[in-house]
């Protein structure tokens, strides 16, 4: 049996508590789980649907036998007990449009560097398209990408939304939804490392990354994914 990586006590409070909800809330499905390493470093991409996809998507990590490390806005670190699950469990604050904006980056370099998992939105928040497609997204993911070795790994999540729509105030606990997960295989990108991190290279290296993203969004939802992304451009 595979040994679960362990994560001290606010990770244990963090799965007390989440792990309850999520079932209440939804059936969990995951496709090709034994793609999410057992040890070492590696960078999962998502897809970012509902304010409900860090509980699902927690879930789903912890349940590979890993332990996640999510960057999430740090205004989250303010609302009381779940500051403190945050901090206790080292999950990286990130702070927009401020001088500490790139220290979101730092942290979540080391987290790579002494081999941890890193969830990333690069959309940086819930998507604004009506039918729940990726918008364009943040180049930050493609530094974190290009500047370590460990895999990085495209995973789709679908089910959050019809359970709940933050734009259309809709929570809808009844019928139990199925909230899925689809781990593709990691994105070869030996085409893209050593050269100079430009920023059309970031913007094609994550518009690769959400791309494998969405073709699995694809095959999850069983539908024909649109071309490109959803809303403007983020640098």
């Amino acid at each position: 049996m595979a040994k679960r990586e362990k994560g001290g006590f606010w990770v244990g409070v963090a799965a007390a508590i989440v792990y309850p909800m999520s079932f209440v809330l939804g059936r969990h499905r995951i496709l090709h789980k034994e793609r999410i390493p057992r040890q070492g470093a590696a960078l999962l991409v998502m897809n970012h649907i509902s304010h409900l996809d860090p509980c699902y998507d927690a879930v789903f990590v912890h349940r590979s036998y890993r332990v996640p490390h999510f960057l999430a806005k740090h205004s989250l670190w303010n609302v009381p007990i779940m500051g403190s699950i945050l901090k206790g469990a080292k999950q990286i604050p990130v702070y927009r449009g401020t001088t500490d904006a790139q220290q979101s980056l730092r942290e979540a370099h080391n987290a790579l560097e002494t081999g941890q998992v890193v969830v990333i939105y690069p959309e940086g928040t819930i998507t604004r398209d009506p039918d729940g497609w990726p918008a364009n997204s943040r180049t930050g993911v493609a530094r974190l990408a290009l500047q370590h070795d460990g895999p990085v790994i495209p995973v789709a999540r679908w089910g959050t939304l019809d359970l709940y729509n933050h734009y259309q105030k809709k929570f809808r606990p009844f019928p139990r939804k199925t909230i899925t997960h689809f781990v593709g295989e990691p994105v070869d990108l030996s085409a893209y490392r050593g050269k100079e991190e430009t920023l059309p290279l970031l913007r094609e290296v994550t518009d690769l990354l959400m791309g494998a993203v969405k073709e699995h969004l694809a095959e999850v939802r069983q539908e024909q994914a649109p071309e490109g992304f959803y809303g403007p451009r983020k640098a």
